[in-house]
């Protein structure tokens, strides 16, 4: 049978492109061509005159680059388009790692399916960071309503109507799921299929009576809410991160087992609304992943707002009596009794692996049931990939987009982009909100590091003192010898938003010098950077307004 050419072509980004390359190789001597940009791939049939130098002429000549041409038998062993696989690209879930890595495959030309036994969109949009941070910020304006620190502007907070609140939220989850996940499997041609989906063997899934194969999979069925064993917990209709999100009432008194990111929120969310909340953590302070002097500061103005805190605190028997739930926890030696009207368990995420079936694929998991994979996504089964909150990697959104992405363009190209958590920044939506990035002290210490660090208290911003908001105060790790930075941390209004310049400096191994040498805008919380650069050096109290 005929030769068929198959052409790989940098720079097309759109259909234009397919356009103007195809009519390009067919003045090269190509018939029948076929040409897609989303892959950088153009095939046909060469005629006698067709040559790979007149080819890569043609296409250099319209601004577009053949980086290799390869001549195979139409009867050739099967590839990526092997019409033997229902698909190239497979993924299990429908989440944000579901979706970066359908989408770049379907950049790359590859056929996609996704298999979601549930709600279509995962965690971060039903009922993890979009619904959470609606509340939040509903919380905060309420809160902040109450609380005005500005002299002659009195201002008051009414009844909080939660069932309307809560509506407002279902309504914005429910335009996100639409407008972000469901909408975009017609606009880039995502097969979608409903079910649970199992491995039977290494490249076969089945979804009920329907058996699947591919030529890579992806694993991306995500995590759900996991709770320690504790006596009688079992019994109760305790709250999580996820029915918390669906109260109608604001609970009077609310116990938080769990002082993290997400207990934290989540506690601070009922706090402002009005709750009494008790915060009961296992180790030995709050944000316990944070730098320390970052926990204390929280601490003290979550106190402030009027929660208990209890630390070094361990959970050992739960219960209920009549409409009052009971929690009795155990610290330094002695057992106290806790009681409030609900009881919210904020102890971390688990991979939802059960029933995939991940042994029969020589899939591999760790013993918390996580996905094992290298940096290149891989499991120990060469045809699948996984990414987000199924492995053991951070359970950010953003990395599990990330994630997802690099798994596909590494399953479909043979290509081995690897996944660095180097600058990847993490934020916690409390107020004042935790922002951080690279390395903590104890982390650069115990990797070796000659290590300086500067603090530097909000009261000596001027935006914190403009907006008297100084409750905060930001940290910079630095190493001595260079003077690169290798981590920020931040606690103040906005850290979240100020955390991304930090993740420049770091991505561009600027050094402090560095820092405080670039122009930072006056009356930002952005300056608080610039600030604690200098204060490597200087006393910063001794600096007038923007002095360099």
């Amino acid at each position: 049978m005929a030769n068929e050419v198959k052409l790989s072509i940098d720079g097309m980004h759109c259909d234009h492109c397919e356009v103007t390359v195809g009519a390009a190789l067919e003045r090269a001597g190509l018939d029948e061509v076929r040409v897609d940009w989303r892959r950088g791939a153009a095939t046909g049939t060469p005629s006698a005159s067709f040559s790979a130098q007149r080819a890569g002429d043609e296409v250099a000549g319209i601004g577009y680059t053949v980086k290799s041409v390869e001549t195979t038998e139409e009867t050739a062993a099967p590839t990526i388009d092997a019409i033997a696989d229902d698909y190239d690209l497979l993924i299990l879930g429908s989440g944000s790692a579901a979706f970066g890595a359908a989408i770049k495959a379907r950049d790359l030309g590859a056929r996609v399916a996704m298999i979601e036994r549930d709600t279509i969109g995962g965690t971060c949009v039903n009922t993890g960071c979009v619904p959470s941070k609606a509340l939040l910020r509903a919380a905060e304006a309420y809160w902040r309503a109450g609380h005005s620190p500005f002299a002659g502007v009195p201002t008051s907070a009414g009844d909080v109507d939660l069932p309307a609140l809560v509506a407002q939220k279902r309504e914005l989850v429910e335009q996100l799921r639409k407008d972000k996940y469901s909408d975009l499997l017609d606009f880039y041609g995502i097969d979608f299929i409903r079910g649970d989906a199992r491995f039977v063997d290494a490249d076969t899934v089945t979804v009920g009576d329907r058996r699947l194969r591919a030529f890579r999979f992806l694993v991306a069925t995500g995590a759900d809410t996991w709770v320690p064993p504790i006596s009688g917990l079992d019994d109760l209709d305790y709250l999580t991160s996820t029915t918390a999100l669906e109260l109608e009432s604001v609970p009077d008194e609310l116990i938080v087992v769990g002082a993290n990111a997400i207990g934290l929120e989540l506690g601070q969310l009922f706090a402002h609304l009005g709750s009494r909340v008790t915060f009961v953590e296992a180790l030995d302070r709050i944000a316990p992943f944070e730098e320390p002097e970052i926990s204390a500061a929280l601490a003290d103005s979550l106190v402030l707002q009027g929660t208990t805190i209890h630390t070094a605190a361990k959970a050992t028997a739960a219960g209920r009596s009549g409409d009052r739930y009971r929690l009795e926890v155990e610290v330094d030696g002695t057992t106290i009794r806790l009681e409030a009207d609900r009881l919210l368990m904020a102890t971390g995420r688990r991979s939802r692996t059960e029933g995939l079936g991940l042994d029969g694929a020589g899939v591999d998991i760790d013993q918390r049931g996580h996905v094992i994979v290298d940096d290149t996504l891989q499991t120990s089964n060469p045809a699948v990939f996984a990414a987000g909150d199924v492995t053991a990697h951070p359970q950010f959104v953003y990395v599990a987009a990330l994630g997802g992405s690099i798994a596909a363009e590494n399953a479909l190209r043979g290509t081995t982009r690897r996944i660095d958590f180097r600058t990847m920044p993490r934020v916690t939506f409390t107020t004042p909100a935790i922002a951080s990035v690279g390395m903590t002290e104890a982390e650069a210490r115990d990797a070796g590091h000659p290590v300086i660090t500067s603090i530097l208290p909000l009261d000596l911003v001027p935006r914190a003192l403009v907006d008297h908001a100084t409750e905060g105060l930001v940290k910079l790790v630095a190493d001595e010898s260079t003077g690169h930075l290798l981590g920020a941390h931040i606690l103040a209004e906005g850290a979240g938003d100020v955390i991304q310049a930090a993740v420049m400096a770091l991505k561009y191994r600027a050094t402090i010098d560095d820092i405080a040498e670039t122009y930072h805008p006056y009356l930002t919380m952005a300056e608080a950077l610039k600030l604690a650069a200098q204060g490597f050096g200087k006393d910063v109290r001794t600096l007038s307004c923007c002095a360099a």
